[in-house]
């Protein structure tokens, strides 16, 4: 079969112009592929069960405020620990345990400007 000369450069126009929105898509227009979606959707529902179980560890942690002083006297790689043994974080899945307790205490800690942004990776 026989293409006219006037649409080969139309199909390469087109062929080109697929190649440069693709590019300029992905590397600007904020385009990702499957994996990387699948694992920003991860982390986000991490930081949303994180922040969602740290208002509940600390009503369980006001609730006991003599061990609520000793957390705020704890160096801070203890604190995550101590939350834990201290029983605030029982009723998160083991999964998100560690991440909920740091969040806990830094919030029980540093009051509610405190922000984590740790994930479980």
């Amino acid at each position: 079969m026989k293409v006219p000369k006037s649409v080969k450069p139309t199909i390469w126009g087109m062929i080109g112009g697929a190649i440069a929105v693709t590019v300029v898509g992905f590397a600007w227009g904020g385009w990702v592929t499957d994996g990387t979606a699948g694992k920003m959707m991860a982390a986000s529902a991490e930081t949303a069960i994180i922040e969602a179980f740290t208002p509940l560890c600390f009503a369980q942690a006001e609730q006991q405020p003599a061990k609520l002083v000793l957390l705020k006297e704890e160096s801070n790689w203890k604190r995550e620990d101590f939350v834990i043994k201290a029983g605030w974080v029982t009723n998160v899945s083991e999964k998100y345990r560690s991440a909920v307790a740091d969040a806990c205490a830094s919030f029980a800690v540093d009051g509610p400007e405190a922000r984590t942004t740790k994930t479980t990776g």
